[in-house]
């Protein structure tokens, strides 16, 4: 049984400062530049449509009036997760395309209601190139939600966005994993000191993509599933300069392929959104296609005919399962004949990779057999099953699936030509030249 994705639109720009006085930013233009090169048909998604974000228009603010947008930010986050709830309560795998990374909000709050309903907590990979977590308590001022929006989905901030609906924090600091930060980030020290598990470059880069994505699985093993976020900057420039805020010293495609494999080849990964390419920067669609070879190659374990979608909470707990090491519950075995010759005394085998299970087994159903080696990726959570809102009785069996073994690590870092220093960040009404090289407000 597979999980079909559904892909939705979120074209907003409000997290995001105008690149010159007179303009605003092409991040909103990305949905349709991906789906220009067939990324719907490539993935056999549903179309979830499209939500359409408020205008954008920073008026005549000023540093020191809080948060640009935020109003807008906050209305429209609250729509955003009433679509992506209504996409998981279908059984389907939401991917969202941003839009600016203030589209987290709208996930995260998603999350959280999801976690509320069915008692427990969702954790968040966060795979960025920049740690997004200036607040009022490490800055002197805050003003784009897309440079924030890592501290406002922790709880830091102003409560029109850090606690919408009367929920802060979204995410606890010790169910967050962020991949792919530059090793110098501004807040690195910040995050450490907050609890929040970090893996920069030059460590993802040492372990491999694929140790990368099990090892983000395994710090969250306390959740029962959780959100990724991919900011395109987590790429090198050499490869993807056409983002707002550019930085070396990135990944390469073939790394954020297997990386996102890693993450999403398992029932606890909810659903994925991708933010902050702009077409803008892109004029021959060369690297809006990139993107979308390795969205499609990366979310293949997803749509993959053995994918097995997530569990589903019963309404009331039900008693424990003999459990092994890894803490899925034990099949039954296979009774072989009795030989003709006198036995020896029988040695149990473990099997030495994960087996597969079938929620639907009776005593008549076939033997299960081992599934052989270990596979390199992820293995599933030895934590409690997904957390999903009940669905109908008709929902509830789910398939079995065989382990896929994940891609080869992407080798050699590739060799990339030289860019240029990216320049400082700047605020709305702050002097700012346009192009890639502006940073995040």
């Amino acid at each position: 049984m597979m999980r079909r994705i559904a892909v939705l639109d979120a074209p907003t720009n409000l997290g995001l400062r105008p690149p010159t006085a007179t303009s605003a930013p092409g991040c909103a233009k990305a949905p349709g530049a991906l789906r220009d090169h067939g990324l719907l048909a490539r993935l056999r998604a549903r179309d979830a449509g499209c939500l359409t974000s408020p205008r954008y228009d920073p008026g005549d603010w000023r540093p020191g009036d809080g948060v640009c947008h935020a109003s807008e930010i906050s209305g429209y986050s609250v729509a955003l997760a009433d679509r992506i709830g209504a996409i998981i309560d279908r059984g389907e795998f939401p991917l969202v395309l941003g839009g600016d990374c203030s589209v987290l909000l709208g996930s995260a709050l998603a999350m959280h209601r999801l976690g509320e309903a069915v008692g427990g907590r969702i954790g968040l990979v966060f795979v960025d190139g920049h740690s997004d977590f200036r607040h009022p308590g490490n800055a002197s001022y805050v003003g784009a939600a897309a440079g924030e929006d890592l501290a406002l989905v922790t709880g830091r901030g102003q409560a029109d966005l850090a606690a919408i609906e009367g929920r802060r924090p979204y995410f606890r600091d010790i169910d967050v994993v962020v991949l792919g930060i530059r090793a110098q980030d501004e807040y690195r020290l910040d995050l450490q000191a907050a609890g929040i598990t970090t893996r920069p470059v030059p460590a993802l880069r040492a372990e491999g993509a694929a140790r990368t994505a099990q090892w983000a699985h395994e710090q969250l093993a306390d959740c029962a599933g959780y959100w990724v976020h991919i900011d395109v900057d987590v790429l090198d420039p050499a490869v993807m300069p056409a983002v707002d805020a550019p930085d070396p010293g990135g990944i390469a495609f073939a790394e954020l392929e297997i990386l996102l494999a890693g993450l999403v080849d398992t029932p606890h990964c909810l659903g994925v959104e991708l933010t902050v390419f702009d077409p803008d920067y892109d004029p021959d669609g060369s690297y809006a296609a990139e993107i979308v070879n390795t969205v499609v190659s990366g979310l293949a374990p997803v749509s993959a005919p053995a994918a097995m979608p997530p569990r589903l909470l019963p309404a009331t707990p039900a008693p424990p399962s003999p459990r092994r090491g890894n803490g899925r519950p034990q099949p039954s075995r296979p009774v072989a004949p009795a030989p003709v010759v006198t036995p020896a005394p029988a040695v149990a085998v473990e099997p030495i990779g994960p087996v597969a299970e079938d929620a639907t087994s009776t005593d008549d159903a076939p033997p299960i057999q081992s599934a052989g080696p270990e596979p390199v990726g992820p293995r599933a959570s030895a934590g409690p099953g997904l957390l999903r809102r009940v669905a109908p009785p008709e929902e509830e069996a789910v398939a079995g699936r065989e382990p896929v073994e994940p891609p080869a690590s992407a080798g050699p870092v590739p060799v990339r030509r030289t860019s240029p220093e990216a320049e400082p960040a700047s605020e709305p009404g702050d002097d700012a030249s346009p192009g890639p090289s502006a940073g995040i407000a």
